[in-house]
């Protein structure tokens, strides 16, 4: 997946940049870098997806009606 970004007429590299890294993160690259940086055993990967799977069976449900 390659992101592309074109000049805008006027536009600095600095805005471009930022553009830029507004599009990563919003396709998520940004997080899965991080994610990949250090290695992580399957074990530790299924733990932590047990964590997260608990946690949210025990949160309490956002939202509702209002009024």
């Amino acid at each position: 997946m390659a992101i592309r970004i074109k000049a805008r007429n006027g536009e600095s590299a600095e805005q471009m940049m930022r553009r830029f890294k507004k599009l990563c993160e919003k396709e998520g690259l940004t997080k899965d870098i991080k994610k990949r940086a250090y290695y992580e055993k399957p074990s530790e990967r299924k733990q932590r997806a047990l964590r997260k799977m608990t946690k949210r069976a025990t949160m309490p449900a956002r939202g509702g009606s209002r009024g």
